[in-house]
């Protein structure tokens, strides 16, 4: 499997602008800048991009885990924050809120471990994952 993105930039990195196509086009030319980036300006960035596709990939992959398990989550809900320091994304912290019917806490730990380490995401990335979890 393979998927796409494109991102055109025009200008200077401080004063450019540019946007993101993805290929199902759930972004379409959506704009990024320095200051969406950097600041409080209005459009995507690529941390926070990386962010959702972190806490999307979790949360479909402790699904699948819980699956095997023997378990099926009513919800999860998988948030992201991830770090920009020093010119990489150095942490990405996970934090997730289950309703799984019949689960206790050390299986649901199990699977959160499992999920954590071996989503793709979490597998391309270079960060230190953290998480917090719970039941709900």
């Amino acid at each position: 499997m393979k998927r796409k993105a494109t991102a055109v930039w025009k200008g200077t990195g401080k004063e450019g602008s540019g946007h993101v196509t993805t290929q199902s086009h759930i972004l379409n030319t959506t704009p990024y800048s320095y200051t969406s980036r950097f600041e409080q300006g209005t459009g995507t960035n690529p941390e926070e991009l990386v962010a959702a596709a972190h806490s999307g990939c979790f949360a479909m992959k402790l699904s699948f885990v819980l699956n095997a398990a023997g378990f099926t989550a009513d919800e999860i809900i998988a948030g992201c924050e991830v770090s920009l320091e020093d010119g990489s994304i150095k942490t990405s912290h996970l934090t997730v809120k289950a309703k799984i019917p019949g689960i206790n806490k050390e299986q649901f730990i199990t699977a959160v471990e499992e999920a954590k380490t071996n989503c793709p995401i979490s597998k391309s990335l270079t960060a230190h994952i953290t998480y917090d979890a719970s039941l709900v």
